[in-house]
């Protein structure tokens, strides 16, 4: 390999929410929130590196240069033809959401979401006073599948306006198929409803899986769709702020953009802009082998489990860096299974209740770090889990 992914980098006492929360102990090893403990591509750190010596950090316009990589990206990588005034860029992709709920629903809506899903997606629809209508994706075979039928009769409830997806899947670990997108998006013409496609997670795939811009498939699925993407998650670059927002329709636009200078997400920072730039133009080579590197550690924790926990499910990884375990077996709730985890082992992964009630029993392991953590998060668990 040409990059270093196997070096521990010390993040404790850089004011890391994932390593320096308060309840996070100096023994524990934090394996939740969803960012990465790699340095990001030395191509970014370049471009970031010149910037800072320049030393003045005002108030910064969008070049020209920035909306050429994000088209020029997605044609290369995805085979998507995006135009430049399809792209409206803020803060992230959860600001991203939240606005564009505000600006396509009114109070008492319903949003369809399917679940287990992130957690962020029930706080962006009910602080927008509307209801979550969750449709539960069916596990099976160590995966997920969309009930079809189930996903029909959602959409065609009154005051269903949007279905607000995840593309791919979070924690679910699905990459959905082109096959399995148009039987969405079919549905959601028939039944008027807007799709919100968060492909946040887009460059995360692996296992020989292929990912689908939601939009890409047709012009129809395009007129209907408005899609959040940023290189924070398959680049590590959250804490700079950057995402967009693609949608080729110039009224659902203006909404859009109403409902983002109402929340105040109209700015970026010069940081973001640089960081975008350098992983589009630069970083693909780092991001190749970004996805080999996280699929050998899901190996290493498929292989772990099923020789000394084999009542424990793993859930297939089709993409993500987040491993998604089946602990029904065990009979404690997620919460439970969170809480002697931390306790006992020192290892801190997240309770599936959080993306919803269809997550009950399962838990949410985070492997985007050096095989050395992975390794010893198993081998602390492990123990534990025999026991209960």
């Amino acid at each position: 390999m040409n990059f270093d992914f196997d070096t521990p980098v010390n993040r404790r006492g850089t004011n890391s929410y994932k390593w320096d929360s308060d309840h996070v102990g100096d023994d524990v090893l934090p394996m939740w929130v969803a960012d990465m403990d790699f340095r990001t591509a030395p191509a970014i750190i370049d471009a970031l590196r010149t910037r800072v010596e320049h030393g003045v950090f005002g108030y910064v316009t969008v070049p020209e240069s920035y909306y050429d990589a994000v088209i020029s990206w997605f044609a290369r990588r995805h085979g998507w033809e995006i135009k430049r005034d399809w792209i409206q860029y803020t803060s992230g992709v959860v600001p991203a959401v939240s606005a564009i709920i505000k600006a396509m629903t009114r109070h008492g809506d319903k949003v369809v979401t399917m679940t287990p899903v992130y957690n962020c997606f029930f706080s962006s629809i009910k602080n927008n006073g509307c209801q979550v209508l969750e449709c539960d994706l069916v596990y099976q075979d160590s995966t997920y599948v969309i009930d079809y039928d189930k996903l029909d009769h959602c959409l065609s409830q009154d005051d269903v306006k949007l279905l607000l997806l995840c593309n791919p899947h979070n924690p679910a670990c699905r990459v959905w198929t082109r096959d399995e997108l148009l039987r969405v998006g079919e549905l959601c013409i028939a039944h008027g409803v807007t799709v919100v496609s968060d492909e946040i997670h887009c460059e995360l795939v692996m296992n020989g899986n292929k990912f689908t811009p939601f939009a890409s498939i047709s012009q129809e699925l395009q007129d209907i769709t408005i899609t959040c993407n940023s290189p924070s998650k398959s680049f590590n670059t959250a804490g700079l702020q950057i995402a967009n927002i693609i949608c080729n329709n110039g009224e659902i636009q203006a909404k859009i953009d109403r409902a983002i200078n109402d929340n105040e997400v109209c700015d970026v920072n010069p940081f973001g802009v640089e960081a975008l730039i350098a992983a589009y133009n630069y970083g693909e080579p780092w991001l190749t082998e970004l996805c080999q590197y996280i699929e050998s550690n899901y190996l290493l924790v498929k292989t772990f489990i099923e020789e000394n926990l084999p009542s424990i499910g793993v859930t297939k990884l089709e993409g993500t860096y987040l491993v998604w375990l089946d602990c029904k077996s065990l009979g404690k709730t997620s919460d439970e299974l969170t809480r002697v985890l931390d306790d006992r082992a020192g290892v801190l992964v997240n309770s599936g209740t959080m993306y919803g009630a269809a997550g009950e029993g399962f838990i949410r392991l985070n492997i985007a770090c050096p095989r050395s953590q992975v390794t010893e998060a198993l081998h602390r668990m492990m123990p534990v889990l025999k026991s209960l």
